[in-house]
């Protein structure tokens, strides 16, 4: 079995889809499985999609052998123009669909390079849908390409010109029922389909003491780890905090980890604390040590990071609005999700006031990522629905 994951920028990069198909790549390799990337040259998602950062040619990383393209030269003002529209929920025409397809990321060495050596490869697993490698590259060998779309319920996937590509493709592997189901009311899919979800190193270690001797907090916290942005819902994190602080007198802190700026209020600048991008061991001592943990973004696919706080032992906190992550909280009995601020407060003075309940629930949490997310299980997965596929 000869497998090439076709993406639009591969590396180094935390979090994400990226993350996620090098380590899924990565595990197949060392499972045996003739694994390779073909990607552009360019560095990353928030990188100048018109700039060749990487050198064209072939390279390894990680066992894992990766094929680099220069990217084909964009005009960013008409894209700009249109994926703002897109943006602001409004709906595209045929022709702005199509400038908006043309005008992002793509490459056609790439594309030349599939046409010529289509019979080398027995699957094309292309990740995320919306990018011009997907889009175009997934219709030269249909029988032979399958999409791990990493869907949203966004502007973007009810974008006409992406229908034929749903329903064209041999097959569809998705992380998780919801993501399953919007897909499934959006477009008449033919393929065959699966969820797999996403592989976690279920061996990690940690040690809650280890962080609150080596930070010098104390006190309950609540932690949140990732990207700090509006998108991912910190902002709304942070304001809830803010009030539940004004309602309740008790000694609970906010714990921030991860990349991008935060903005604390004056006021509670002994309440919250903002520690910025940690070692990796680290942020697993603090999932530990927390109370719970926190993930407000309603744009999941999956969410490493409340698996990983399972796997440490601490039960999640999400919004309803995800109904990935609150769906991942019902099947595996593991975790609460609030709306709005009343039921925030409700849940977390829940975890504080209840600490067997708590643990109850967050070895509910572990029993769940072991069982269904270790990578044995996933690559398993993977192997025997491309081999039935």
């Amino acid at each position: 079995m000869k497998i090439a994951f076709v993406v639009p920028w591969y590396g180094e990069i935390p979090g994400g889809a990226e993350s996620e198909y090098k380590n899924t790549a990565e595990n197949l390799s060392r499972n045996g499985i003739e694994v390779e990337i073909l990607t552009t040259c360019v560095k990353e998602f928030n990188s100048d999609w018109n700039s060749n950062y990487y050198e064209e040619g072939v390279f390894q990383l990680n066992n894992v052998i990766i094929r680099r393209f220069k990217v084909r030269q964009r005009n960013s003002r008409l894209f700009d123009r249109v994926n703002s529209k897109l943006i602001h929920n409004q709906k595209l025409s045929v022709k702005e669909e199509q400038i908006y397809i043309e005008e992002m990321i793509n490459s056609d060495d790439l594309y030349r390079y599939l046409e010529a050596h289509g019979s080398d490869y027995d699957y094309f697993l292309f990740i995320p849908y919306m990018f011009g490698t997907t889009y175009y590259g997934s219709q030269i060998h249909p029988k032979k390409s399958y999409l791990i779309p990493c869907l949203h319920d966004e502007s973007y996937a009810y974008m006409d010109i992406y229908k034929n590509m749903f329903q064209n493709v041999a097959g569809i592997i998705f992380h998780a029922e919801p993501e399953e189901k919007l897909a499934n009311e959006i477009f008449d899919i033919k393929g065959k389909q699966i969820i797999i979800g996403e592989g976690i190193d279920t061996s990690i270690s940690f040690e809650a003491k280890r962080f609150r001797e080596k930070y010098g907090i104390y006190d309950d916290f609540i932690l949140y780890a990732g990207r700090r942005e509006p998108g991912k819902n910190t902002p709304l994190l942070i304001d809830f905090f803010c009030k539940y602080k004004l309602k309740n007198q008790n000694e609970l802190k906010l714990i921030l980890m991860g990349s991008g700026e935060v903005s604390i209020p004056e006021k509670f600048k002994k309440e919250i604390f903002d520690l910025g991008f940690v070692k990796k061991q680290d942020k697993y001592d603090a999932f530990a040590a927390a109370s719970l943990f926190c993930q407000p973004s309603i744009k999941e696919i999956f969410s490493i990071v409340i698996m990983e706080s399972w796997l440490c032992l601490t039960p999640v906190l999400v919004h309803s609005g995800c109904a990935v992550t609150k769906n991942h909280c019902i099947k595996g009995k593991s975790g609460l999700y609030f709306e709005n601020y009343e039921e925030f407060e409700g849940c977390v003075n829940f975890y504080l006031n209840n600490p067997q309940l708590r643990r109850k629930m967050a070895i509910n949490g572990k029993k769940y990522v072991d069982e269904n997310f270790n990578w044995d299980l996933i690559v398993e997965k993977y192997v025997r629905f491309l081999e039935e596929a």
